[in-house]
């Protein structure tokens, strides 16, 4: 009688949070990121011991700041796959401010570790870098917009979003630092592709980003000199990018032989940049490829969960992390192997770093809190008009 008058309670979740959290969960995506972890860290004892002699430090030294900033990206992976979509959001937003006002005030603050490029705050025992920790708040951001732009009344979210991709885009590239302001577009590129967005604009979008690579082409020496090394039909044995393709035409199909490889002690960026040349060198095409199928298996199941969720922003944010996450990791063998220019990315989960490593554990953390299983009818229910 009770219930007759004043309604029935709302039925409580009293799932316990991890048995809830492992049972919704992605987990062959989840085996693959910790099988790439562990793959850097195995590459991070052959790549690392000739720069740490180099600069005077132990013999394992960035060995074991990977596998500390390593755990950090696993943690912080671990905790954000176990938020709802809803605070995930929320937190996102936050970082996002946050990461944009530091990216701001980098040129003032921050410094270039003799690269030529600003794109560090230099913390003593560390450095930070803001742009890697913008990227996946961005996404989850412009998702938000581009969602809310779909609901009845709803905000110009696509036109904001676009306006706000542009804005970072352009700090992006005053540092300089082309490849990330390239991934924002994409990724970008990619959501709005998918909230609907019409086959002229994304063309015209595509000759706009070719005319800004004209301007920056005659307008920056370093962005030129990068372009001028990839079409240049011979490559300098001397440089990077020479040292890396001997390297990984040296490795062929078995490699040299572990410890064997010697691209290591002639790349500077052997254990970041060029992190697939030291794989292809001493383990060899074998290991390369099972690395490609990682990276692979990850975007693929990611994308198969996604066509299967109902809610707009969840949809597109996912999208967006899954895309940059994919992109980021083919521009890094891709430049390895020469069929991209030189960009300074590296390859996630198994290159050295530290704030590459702890972002890239947040977005991957993001990924799997959007994919994991959740009570719904199919998305085709909701186009043959059979919304449960």
């Amino acid at each position: 009688m009770t219930e007759m008058v004043y309604g029935a309670l709302p039925a409580r979740d009293v799932e316990p949070i991890l048995p809830k959290w492992w049972r919704t969960l992605d987990k062959w995506t989840m085996s693959c990121i910790l099988m790439l972890f562990g793959v850097g860290l195995l590459l991070g004892l052959a790549a690392s011991p000739p720069l740490a002699e180099k600069n005077g430090f132990a013999h394992f030294y960035y060995v074991t700041r990977q596998s500390i900033f390593g755990g950090a990206a696993l943690i912080a992976m671990f905790i954000t796959s176990m938020m709802s979509p809803k605070l995930v959001r929320r937190l996102a937003v936050l970082g996002f401010l946050g990461a944009f006002i530091a990216l701001i005030f980098l040129p003032f603050f921050g410094t270039d570790f003799g690269k030529g490029a600003t794109r560090w705050y230099s913390l003593g025992f560390a450095s930070v870098q803001p742009s890697e920790f913008l990227k996946p708040g961005f996404i989850v951001v412009a998702a938000w917009l581009m969602a809310a732009s779909q609901e009845i009344n709803g905000p110009p979210g696509k036109l904001w979003s676009f306006m706000l991709t542009v804005t970072i885009a352009l700090i992006l590239v005053m540092q300089p630092d082309f490849g990330q302001a390239c991934l924002i577009l994409f990724a970008w590129g990619v959501m709005y592709f998918i909230a609907g967005a019409p086959m002229t604009l994304l063309v015209a979008m595509m000759c706009l980003v070719i005319i800004g690579g004209m301007v920056a082409y005659n307008a920056s020496e370093h962005f030129a000199r990068r372009i001028d090394g990839f079409l240049s039909a011979d490559v300098d044995p001397t440089t990077q990018l020479g040292y890396a393709t001997n390297a990984i035409r040296e490795g062929g199909f078995f490699g040299v032989g572990v410890g064997e490889g010697q691209v290591k002690w002639s790349l500077p960026d052997a254990h970041t940049d060029f992190i697939i040349a030291v794989a292809a060198e001493e383990y060899g095409l074998i290991l390369v490829l099972a690395i490609i199928a990682l990276y692979a298996i990850i975007v693929l199941r990611s994308f198969l969960r996604l066509m299967k969720e109902r809610d707009t922003f969840i949809r597109l944010a996912g999208t967006g992390l899954v895309a940059m996450f994919g992109v980021q990791a083919m521009i890094n063998m891709g430049v390895a192997v020469r069929l991209l220019p030189a960009k300074g990315m590296t390859l996630p989960f198994v290159s050295y770093g530290g704030s590459s490593l702890i972002a890239g554990g947040i977005a991957v953390g993001m990924l799997l809190a959007f994919t994991r299983s959740r009570p719904q009818g199919e998305i085709n229910d909701i186009l043959r008009g059979h919304v449960r």
